[in-house]
C-alpha cells in the first residue's frame, strides 16, 4: 500500500507525529511543494491508496476523483474541508476521514498581525536591521474601537480578548443576535457601522456564496482612513483589488492579512511589495500544536482505516 502525505510545505509531517504504525503496513511519500493544476495533481496521485491531505490545500473534486481509481482512502485534517466531493468521494468507495482542530492559534496570529500593524512592526523591525532608527508613530488600542465581522468561535474569542486591551467591540453578521454578541462582550451593529466606526477591522467568517467579495470598495470606502483591517479568515471574503486600490489611494491605514485568493500566493502578486499591507503565509493554524494534532490523528485513522480492512480480508 502507498500512502502520500501532500502539500508538508516546512517538510514536518513526519517529525511531528509516530508515523510507523502506518509506516509498518505502507510507503508513505512526503510532497512538500504544491500542485494546482488537475492533470498534475492525477499523475502524482495516480499511484497511491491513501491521500493525506491539509484542509483547502489540495482540491480533490469529482473530476480529479474519478480519474483515480487506486485510491481508497482521503484522510484530511479539520472536520470540514470543502474542497473535496464528499459526494463523490462516496460514490466511488473512496472513504474520507477527519480530525479535531483548535482555533487557538488562529485567535493568536489575529492579534500577532492587528498589533503588528498598529505599531508598523515589520516596517520598524527591518530599519533597525539596516541600520535606522524610528520611522514610523504607532497606533495604541485602549479606547479603540474594534469590529468584528463574523462572532463565531474564532472571533467571539478575538473580541473576548479585545476587552483587555480597553478596547470598545462591535460585531455583525448576517445571523447575529444582539444576546450572542452581548455574551461575547460585543454590541451589535448593522453592517455599514461595523466598516463606519472601527479601528481594526477583522474577518472571521465561513467562505460561502454570502460571504465571497463581501468585503467590497463600497465597504472599504466607509472604513475610516485611521482604520485598519486583519483578515485571518479566507482570501475571497475581501474584494483584493478593492483592497489594494483602498490602500496605495491611503483610504484606510493599513491591512494584515494571513489568506488569499490563491494560495501559495503568485510570486508576482501586489501584496507582496504593497507598504501599507502586511502579508503572512496563512499561518493560522501553523503550530506545533496543532499539527502535532492534526498528524497524529491522521496516523490514528489510517492506521484503523488498514486495520479493519485486514480484519475485513481486503
Amino acid at each position: 500500500m502507498r500512502v502520500a502525505i501532500l502539500d508538508d510545505y516546512q517538510g514536518v509531517a513526519l517529525e511531528l507525529a509516530d508515523w510507523s504504525p502506518v509506516a509498518a503496513r505502507a510507503e508513505i511519500s512526503v510532497f512538500r511543494d504544491h500542485l494546482a493544476e488537475p492533470d498534475a495533481v492525477v499523475e502524482r496521485l495516480a499511484p497511491f491508496d491513501v491521500v493525506c491531505v491539509m484542509r483547502e490545500r489540495t482540491p480533490l473534486p469529482r473530476s480529479i476523483l474519478e480519474r483515480l481509481p487506486r485510491l481508497r482512502l482521503i484522510a484530511s485534517t479539520r472536520r470540514r474541508n470543502a474542497s473535496i466531493d464528499t459526494a463523490a468521494a462516496t460514490e466511488l468507495g473512496i472513504a474520507v476521514v477527519t480530525t479535531g482542530a483548535s482555533s487557538s492559534s488562529t485567535v493568536e496570529l489575529t492579534w500577532a498581525l492587528l498589533l503588528a500593524s498598529a505599531r508598523s512592526l515589520v516596517e520598524e523591525a527591518a530599519a533597525v536591521r539596516s541600520g535606522g532608527w524610528r520611522r514610523t508613530v504607532g497606533t495604541g488600542l485602549r479606547g479603540k474601537t474594534l469590529g468584528v465581522l463574523g462572532l463565531g468561535n474564532i472571533g467571539g474569542e478575538v473580541a473576548r480578548i479585545a476587552q483587555a486591551f480597553g478596547m470598545h467591540v462591535i460585531a455583525w453578521s448576517q445571523n447575529l443576535t444582539t444576546e450572542a454578541a452581548a455574551a461575547a462582550g460585543a454590541a451589535r451593529v448593522d453592517k455599514e457601522a461595523l466598516f463606519g466606526q472601527a479601528d481594526f477591522l477583522t474577518i472571521h467568517l465561513v467562505l460561502s456564496a454570502r460571504s465571497r467579495g463581501l468585503v467590497d470598495a463600497a465597504m472599504l470606502a466607509l472604513m475610516k482612513p485611521t482604520a485598519h483591517l486583519v483578515n485571518t479568515s479566507r482570501g475571497p471574503i475581501v474584494d483584493a483589488a478593492a483592497l489594494l486600490d483602498a490602500l496605495r489611494a491611503g483610504r484606510i491605514a493599513g491591512a494584515a492579512v494571513d489568506v488569499f485568493d490563491s494560495e501559495p500566493l503568485p510570486a508576482d502578486h501586489p501584496f507582496r511589495t504593497q507598504e501599507r499591507l502586511l502579508a503572512t503565509p496563512h499561518i493560522g493554524y501553523v503550530s506545533q500544536e496543532v499539527y502535532r494534532s492534526f498528524y497524529g490523528e491522521t496516523v490514528s485513522n489510517i492506521a484503523a482505516w488498514m486495520a479493519q480492512r485486514a480484519a475485513s480480508g481486503r
